[in-house]
């Protein structure tokens, strides 16, 4: 085999690791900014995501409307249970991460029963839109159109995160939070406010990318901590609190998790820990400290 077939032979694992690093950055990034603005660390987030698909599984049929139905009851509930996290975190939040994450991971935990609970202990399939539900051709392969679509949504949705970030006043809020919380107080401005609102805003993207991501990574029992692990890694590996660091890295977890089944199945879940371990030791950064707002 030539280098250029060898090089076609990856090409659909590298656009699944595109889609998959994507689908992984719009659940990284709310944790980032949360444990970058706010230090705190919460570790019921993939819970979020298990909501919205669970309402794509449930709720979309195939048409455009239900999966807009979906989207809509998976962002609502994915807001209002960030809502309910930052209620529940306030008094805990400056009493440390090991406090912090005992309660959220508590939260995991009640989540996840009530979940299977309620919709059984199986694995649910989603029901792709009519239009999406065929493949199409990428330089001689045929690939599925949703995860184009997914594509295309996903950096959509990062775009539009990072000019929220960049130029608004809501981002600069939240980089002043970053920067001086009790200067941001003294200008009028409550951390806990910007907190509050970055754990709803968080939640409800955390439930649209369920919705969105469900063909991709679908409801079950284990859907959670699934991506709340992964979501764990790129923070980590990306570098606490930077949302630059977390594309690169969602990228590159990405293409880990789509080439290392290629190319060595039986190493692939190593890899994603030793990257993270091997960030661990270079940085040395600790997380930041939970603050009094």
């Amino acid at each position: 085999m030539g280098p250029l077939n060898a090089l076609d032979a990856y090409l659909i694992p590298v656009i699944d690791g595109v889609a998959y690093g994507l689908l992984l950055f719009t659940l990284a990034a709310p944790l980032t900014l949360v444990l970058g603005a706010g230090g705190v660390l919460n570790l019921a987030h993939g819970s979020l995501y298990a909501l919205g698909a669970y309402a794509a599984a449930l709720i979309s049929d195939g048409s455009w409307t239900s999966l807009a139905l979906a989207a809509a009851a998976g962002t609502l509930a994915g807001a209002a249970g960030g809502g309910l996290l930052s209620t529940a975190l306030i008094p805990v939040t400056s009493r440390g991460h090991l406090t912090q994450a005992l309660l959220t991971f508590g939260v995991a935990l009640v989540a996840g029963a009530a979940l299977v609970l309620t919709f059984g202990p199986d694995n649910l399939r989603p029901t792709v839109p009519a239009g999406l539900d065929t493949t199409v051709s990428l330089a001689g392969h045929r690939y599925p159109a949703y995860r184009l679509a997914f594509i295309a949504i996903a950096a959509a949705l990062a775009a539009g995160g990072w000019l929220v970030l960049a130029r608004s006043r809501a981002g600069a809020r939240l980089r002043a939070m970053v920067d001086d919380p009790q200067m941001l107080a003294c200008l009028g401005t409550n951390p806990r406010t910007v907190l509050a609102a970055v754990l709803t805003a968080g939640g409800a993207l955390a439930g649209l990318t369920g919705v969105l991501g469900a063909p991709i990574i679908g409801p079950g029992p284990g859907t959670a901590d699934t991506v709340l692990l992964l979501s764990l890694v790129i923070v980590v590996v990306g570098g606490l609190g930077s949302v630059g660091g977390a594309v690169a890295a969602a990228v590159g977890v990405g293409q880990v998790q789509s080439l290392g089944v290629v190319l060595a199945p039986a190493w692939t879940p190593y890899l994603l820990f030793a990257a993270m371990a091997i960030a661990l030791l270079l940085r040395r950064q600790p997380l930041p400290a939970g603050r009094n707002a």
